[in-house]
């Protein structure tokens, strides 16, 4: 398979029950040993995914999340002993893909493993048999390197935030169900927290902001969204 998956856990006995059952499957592993630095121990190692616990010394998980995303679009699933909803919701907003709490099976760990990995470099992924470079209405989207630009302001997007923008685009002006773009997002969207999908079109949302773009995407209550055929530049309203 080629990939590797660095485990950011402090609890020895579960990092090491993780790291063999992950390498029984052909996976390579390595185990963050720096918790002071997990940032540069990332760019040394250039791993294709993360699990990151939230509960870490020196900084949380939360924090190195955002570290990570600074020079990376890797996957990062979030494995916390913390079952709040909350908890998971900062751990979309900080730009984390996936979350699984304590105690966890193994099986659903290697499920949202393979399902991250194919999301973002395999059949799954947003450049996969499609142009690298999209125009919707003169916004730029540029799926080899996850940004959008408008108007000459480029804004990065995480790798889940990129596949909700390419599968709005696919309907432009039409309505896309909340089941088809859970489905399209994450392939065991029984394991997915409804409320993920909200999470992340927020942060979306204020991506576009960034640029100047408000009121992109438009909740249609009890059916889904839809992504507007034009791009206003005023002051956006809370859409829900």
């Amino acid at each position: 398979m080629g990939y590797q998956i660095m485990i950011v856990e402090d609890d020895d006995k579960i990092a090491e029950i993780l790291g063999s059952y992950i390498k029984r499957y052909g996976y390579d592993t390595v185990r963050a040993v720096r918790m002071d630095d997990i940032k540069q121990e990332f760019a040394e190692h250039k791993p294709d995914l993360v699990l990151l616990d939230i509960n870490l010394p020196h900084y949380d998980g939360f924090y190195w999340c955002r570290q990570i995303r600074t020079i990376s679009n890797a996957p990062i699933i979030f494995i916390s002993a913390r079952t709040g909803e909350m908890d998971q919701v900062m751990a979309i907003e900080n730009g984390g893909d996936d979350y699984i709490t304590k105690p966890f099976h193994l099986e659903i760990v290697l499920a949202k493993i393979k399902s991250a990995l194919r999301r973002a470099y395999g059949e799954y992924s947003a450049s996969q048999e499609q142009s690298d470079t999209l125009n919707v209405h003169g916004l730029s989207f540029d799926r080899t390197r996850n940004s959008l630009e408008w108007n000459g302001k480029i804004v990065d997007l995480t790798r889940n935030e990129c596949l909700l923008f390419d599968a709005l685009t696919m309907k432009t002006g039409r309505i896309m169900s909340r089941e088809k773009l859970l489905g399209m997002l994450w392939d065991d969207v029984q394991f997915v927290d409804d409320n993920t999908l909200t999470v992340n079109v927020t942060r979306l949302r204020k991506k576009l902001e960034e640029i100047g773009i408000n009121d992109a995407i438009e909740t249609v209550r009890g059916q889904g969204y839809r992504l507007n055929m034009v791009w206003n530049s005023g002051q956006s309203e809370d859409k829900g």
